[in-house]
């Protein structure tokens, strides 16, 4: 069937109005998908200091150059068997693979030792954002 440009015919006014609701849902998914650095900077000093740090390890690993690090490879972290596995498997921290992780630790990796989740997808996004800013010395 032809479309309505090469017929020169046009979507009919009832027919666009039905559309429109739709495609304006989606307008706050994909703005959630772009994050906030300076707010998940702030969110990382509210929520993660207590057990990370940017520049060594404490309760847990070092958060400087995680985006693009392989799970479970800060040196000098001893991390949980579960998360040491993941190493060879899960590739390196990316968007998606943060993402996944700080939404549900446990699902991620089982036998983890986080205990600690971000429910929230637009603070994982701002979070997300603030550590790409973290790049490795």
């Amino acid at each position: 069937m032809p479309s309505a440009a090469a017929t020169g015919t046009a979507m009919s006014p009832s027919r666009r109005f039905t559309v429109l609701p739709l495609l304006l849902a989606l307008l706050p998914a994909v703005a959630s998908a772009v994050g906030d650095a300076e707010h998940g900077r702030q969110l990382y000093q509210a929520r993660c200091t207590a057990c990370h740090s940017v520049a060594y390890n404490g309760v847990g690993p070092a958060h400087q150059g995680v985006f693009g690090r392989a799970p479970g490879s800060a040196p000098g972290f001893a991390y949980s068997p579960a998360l040491s596995a993941l190493k060879a498997t899960r590739g390196v921290w990316t968007e998606a693979t943060l993402d996944r992780w700080l939404s549900d630790p446990e699902r991620f990796a089982p036998g983890q030792r986080m205990g600690v989740s971000v429910p929230e997808a637009q603070d994982r996004a701002d979070l997300i954002a603030y550590l790409k800013t973290l790049a490795a010395h």
